[in-house]
């Protein structure tokens, strides 16, 4: 149960790492800290008057045991840098979470890889990042990212179509954030894990996210970014990667692009240029010259036709590969859908197409 008192007190609001460690190093265990009589509470000096009130009130309100388990019925686990399931990467961290929160299950000695970047991403953006990740997972690697909008989304989706991905967030593991997300959350946590250092229920406050970069990093052997404004979370954690020694890479993009600044700007400053698995992985030693490719079924000469009017960068509407294709709205509409069902394109923004790429035609 020690675990779970540790936990409890991080259900107090204003008891954070270095607060909590401070009672339990004074008082020996969590649970004689949670527990201590009010004048030793008063007397140990690790408190103020306002925050000693402040925990008195609140664990009253605060059964250790019932918490325990209801998140045990919940299937959230929890672990602590003693445990044996503790990532080991993440002990090694300036001020590593003290209990961590999880659904699914932890990397092991798995290698990771995080791939992060802007919420409002292009289509290219998002395209680079399922790619990448896609071709990770193959590797053998796993992915990490925050589960936000954009680039997160597009990595996290790339690494389930064959491997395991692992998801950090800024709020509760049972709190699904962004709403449009929960179903991607659920896979997530069936394949890999969704984690975070603050307790279930907790909401998604913004103050959250800077620090829950450090847990993305912390995780990882790497960090690629892929698009990023000159100020941005995707940044922060790079910075956080840098800080601890940890690989960094860039994917490039436009130079018109407002979120290719913050790439660019990293690649100016050292980190490595990445436009596919293989310049990641011959970091690590590994060959990336013959990198997995999806099979397909051979197209037919009007499918062919209207995959070859499609890229990976710029989604096209269904007048504009009309009008590259000389077919009728409906066939080209048609043939679109079957592309769709095979996953050979992907719709993007509306009725606008875009081909998926590493996939291999026949």
């Amino acid at each position: 149960m020690e675990r779970y008192y540790w936990a409890a007190f991080r259900l107090i609001p204003g008891f954070g790492n270095s607060r909590i460690k401070s009672l339990v190093s004074f008082f020996g265990s969590a649970q004689t800290a949670w527990k201590a009589a009010r004048r030793d509470l008063f007397l140990c000096g690790c408190l103020d008057v306002a925050d000693c009130n402040n925990l008195l009130a609140e664990r009253e309100k605060i059964d250790v045991h019932k918490i325990a388990q209801e998140w045990e019925q919940k299937g959230i686990r929890l672990c602590r840098p003693p445990d044996g399931e503790y990532p080991a990467l993440l002990k090694t961290i300036f001020d590593p979470p003290q209990v961590l929160f999880y659904r699914g299950q932890l990397p092991g000695d798995q290698p990771l890889i995080a791939i992060v970047g802007a919420r409002r991403a292009s289509a290219y953006g998002k395209n680079a990042a399922s790619f990448l990740a896609s071709q990770l997972v193959s590797a053998g690697f796993a992915v990490v990212s925050g589960a936000a909008r954009g680039i997160d989304t597009a990595a996290h989706n790339g690494a389930l179509e064959g491997g395991r991905t692992f998801a950090v967030l800024g709020c509760g593991v049972d709190v699904s954030y962004p709403a449009e997300n929960k179903r991607l959350l659920e896979k997530i946590a069936e394949q890999g894990a969704v984690i975070s250092e603050h307790p279930p229920g907790t909401p998604p406050l913004p103050g959250f996210f800077p620090a829950r970069n450090r847990i993305i990093s912390g995780l990882s052997q790497g960090v690629v970014v892929v698009e990023a404004a000159e100020k941005s979370g995707a940044l922060i954690t790079a910075d956080f990667a840098l800080e601890e020694g940890r690989d960094v890479f860039a994917v490039p993009g436009s130079i018109f692009s407002e979120t290719s600044r913050g790439t660019h700007r990293l690649i100016k400053q050292g980190a490595k240029l990445v436009e596919r698995a293989a310049d990641i992985l011959e970091e690590y030693g590994l060959d990336g010259d013959a990198e997995p490719k999806i099979p397909a079924a051979p197209l037919t000469a009007d499918e062919s036709a209207v995959y070859k009017a499609l890229n990976c960068e710029n989604p096209l509407t269904v007048d504009e590969i009309v009008l590259k294709t000389n077919m009728t709205p409906q066939v080209a509409a048609y043939i679109l859908l079957q592309l769709e069902l095979r996953d050979l394109v992907a719709q993007s923004g509306g009725q606008r197409y875009i081909r998926l790429p590493g996939r291999e035609i026949g």
